[in-house]
């Protein structure tokens, strides 16, 4: 009953969004630039929108948990904290907790067979009667994301955004590195240009790099790739949310200063 009602929310919403659209001519005026909520992270049925996986299904050994973290709850009575820097972002609600132990090691038996060290979470499918529910971000520049790093900071550098189209291929992933510019696990938000992300296929970069469908996003996600840096240890992610925006919804000038390694560790090749 669960799934079906899912079904019937979903299709709802996609029934109502398209009216909306039609009722009020989109396409006739300019495409809104506002703002675009894709996830929030501050219920259980929130993060019930979300599956986990990590080496262990396949003979590793890391741990991967995606829960409802109640403690950034404020309680109300408690008077609302002063920001130490104008910049400092205040979360008083429940936010989504990725947390877990990252291990290289493999079980005994499959050694040299697979490689341990990864942990992710991603959004789940979001089919309808109609066809399944996507999200289109071709009038925004960025994906942005309220998140926090916690855990050991040796895990801090090996978190990946990941997205995917609607494509062919379903093996593709459109993935870049995500850089936290704060070390004391305070929030913070994180804008990426869509125009950053590389392809890749089955953990690999992909040789012939295409633009992005961004009119069509399936799901997304991030992963923590202990073993590509060979990093392991206690990892926690804080996130609240992700959305699309544009520069003007940027209020930190300082969030949209390029790191001194852009994109993922692969090496961008041209875009045909």
């Amino acid at each position: 009953m669960s799934r079906l009602s899912g079904y019937l929310n979903r299709t709802s919403k996609l029934l109502r969004d398209n009216a909306s659209r039609i009722l009020r001519m989109e396409g006739a005026d300019e495409p809104s630039r506002a703002p675009k909520i894709l996830y929030t992270f501050n219920s259980p049925e929130d993060i019930s929108q979300f599956a986990t996986g990590c080496d262990a299904d396949v003979g590793g050994t890391s741990t991967v948990h995606f829960e409802l973290d109640e403690s950034t709850a404020k309680p109300a009575n408690t008077g609302e904290p002063k920001p130490s820097s104008p910049h400092d972002i205040l979360v008083n609600r429940p936010t989504g907790k990725f947390w877990g132990e990252m291990r290289l090691a493999v079980r005994p038996g499959l050694e040299g067979k697979i490689r341990g060290g990864y942990a992710g979470f991603r959004s789940k499918p979001r089919p309808t009667f109609f066809g399944e529910l996507t999200d289109d971000v071709s009038n925004h520049e960025y994906l942005a994301l309220r998140v926090r790093a916690l855990g050991h900071p040796r895990t801090r550098n090996s978190y990946f955004v990941n997205l995917q189209t609607d494509g062919p291929i379903t093996t593709d992933l459109w993935q870049h590195r995500l850089f936290f510019r704060r070390d004391d696990g305070g929030w913070e938000d994180i804008f990426i240009p869509f125009k950053d992300f590389v392809l890749t296929n089955a953990g690999e970069l992909v040789a012939h790099q295409v633009q992005m469908y961004r009119e069509r996003i399936r799901t997304i996600g991030i992963s923590l790739l202990g073993g590509n840096s060979g990093v392991e240890g206690p990892y926690e992610l804080g996130i609240d949310s992700i959305s699309a925006v544009n520069v003007e919804d940027v209020t930190d000038a300082a969030a949209l200063e390029k790191v001194p390694t852009e994109g993922t560790q692969w090496e961008r090749p041209p875009v045909l």
